[in-house]
């Protein structure tokens, strides 16, 4: 069945390119959508010469760049109102608060990390638009962010694709992007519970 799938793939190379953009978008709108998956992928059928890496990688940093910018947006056009209806009463507002401060303190830090963390992008870009963290600082950290993951995701795929053949690369690949997830928000929650106990 990956023999297919990748071959697929490989027939409609031109196609290929624009299906790694369309999920890198639309996973930072819609968590669900396998944005990885796909670049990972990409990556293996790159091993085998039949996509190129050098095209992948900025499909998918565009896409996702893009996406991240459109989940922003709608923070910040739709963010008041949300605000008022979900958020009113004190304890919501002191957390609303908070949040804003930590976008202040880290939110360069929190752009880049939530990038790799399927549900974290959205949510951070989400919150930032509605925070009204500047949009040029937005900017910046998220092209870092999108480029970063896309050329994480793209060589973890294409190494290992190279490393083992078809799918076993493959499944190397999305263990490891797996293990990467897992100890950042492994990290992330350590780090939290810490700050809780000084």
């Amino acid at each position: 069945m990956f023999h297919e799938f990748t071959q697929l793939v490989a027939d409609a190379s031109g196609w290929a390119y624009a299906i790694v953009f369309i999920f890198a978008f639309l996973d930072a709108l819609v968590p669900i959508v396998p944005s990885e998956t796909a670049v990972i992928t990409a990556g293996v059928v790159a091993a085998s010469g039949d996509l190129s890496l050098a095209l992948i990688i900025p499909a998918a940093a565009l896409g996702a760049f893009l996406g991240d910018n459109a989940a922003y947006l709608i923070g910040r056009r739709f963010g008041d109102r949300a605000t008022e209806r979900f958020f009113s009463g004190d304890k919501a507002r002191r957390r609303i608060a908070w949040a804003g401060e930590q976008l202040d303190e880290r939110g360069g830090e929190l752009i880049v990390v939530g990038r790799f963390i399927p549900g974290g992008r959205t949510a951070i870009a989400l919150s930032a638009g509605m925070l009204a963290y500047p949009w040029r600082r937005f900017l910046l950290f998220d092209a870092a962010a999108a480029f970063g993951w896309a050329l994480y995701s793209a060589l973890l795929g294409y190494y290992g694709g190279r490393a083992f053949e078809g799918f076993w690369g493959l499944m190397l690949a999305l263990m490891t992007a797996f293990a990467v997830a897992g100890g950042i928000e492994l990290t992330r929650w350590l780090l939290k519970r810490r700050r809780r106990t000084t």
